[in-house]
């Protein structure tokens, strides 16, 4: 038995999470140059002020990286922690790779074609996975 199994899809989100960062940058700092966007000259302000400069297909790389550290900073917790208590494999583990395969549809969605009912669909879905394992956790500790 390897309880550490649900690492795995832990730092495959993580590293989906650096390539959708990559994205965003190669997408957005072109059409920040095409906007005559003048970066050295920007003082203070947020990724917010790019809105109506560039177009929206762009942001949505910088939409989706943003909500891969939103929701996802729960199921790190989670699986860390199941993986600490011995208990990061079989279901759990599987419901770990599940969550990463939802998280990863839930971008493409996002970063294509941005259909919102789709990712709501897709995001229910991968929070009721994050729930399954916090549920699980907590039966863990209880035992």
């Amino acid at each position: 038995m390897n309880t550490a199994q649900i690492i795995t899809p832990v730092i495959a989100l993580a590293g989906w999470t650096i390539l959708i960062w990559g994205w965003m940058l190669v997408t957005r700092l072109p059409a920040l140059r095409a906007a005559r966007v003048k970066l050295g000259k920007l003082r203070g302000g947020t990724g917010r002020n790019a809105e109506g400069v560039v177009p929206d297909a762009v942001q949505w790389k910088a939409h989706n990286y943003n909500h891969l550290h939103e929701a996802p900073t729960v199921f790190y917790a989670v699986a860390l922690g199941l993986a600490v208590m011995g208990h990061g494999d079989g279901l759990n583990a599987a419901l770990a790779w599940l969550y990463f395969a939802l998280r990863v549809v839930h971008s493409l969605i996002q970063t294509l074609w941005n259909k919102v009912i789709w990712r709501l669909a897709v995001y229910v879905a991968s929070q009721l996975v994050i729930a399954a394992l916090v549920i699980s956790a907590g039966c863990a500790l209880l035992k």
